[in-house]
């Protein structure tokens, strides 16, 4: 399983019926604009990557370093990229 479609799931985990199933998430997807996750999903949805990911992965700390706007811009590639980086 890829980096995104895990990701994919997760979120859908967490938004659950909030997100229109028939769109498909992206790289491109905006965690903000387009997914409209609130403050509360996006810590749910940080928990459910450590666990899937491991501790190698501190998206928590990688997402504490980030200015307002870069957090609010963020897009699901940059996540994985993230992601895929941690487990080299």
């Amino acid at each position: 399983m890829t980096t995104l479609t895990t990701i994919s799931n997760l979120i859908h985990e967490v938004i659950g019926e909030d997100w229109d199933l028939e769109e498909e998430i992206t790289l491109d997807t905006t965690f903000s604009e387009d997914l409209e996750l609130e403050s509360i999903e996006f810590v749910s949805l940080a928990e459910k990557m450590q666990a899937a990911f491991g501790e190698d992965v501190d998206f928590v700390s990688w997402l504490s370093e980030k200015e307002l706007d870069e957090v609010i811009d963020l897009k699901v590639g940059d996540v994985v990229e993230f992601i895929d980086a941690c487990r080299k």
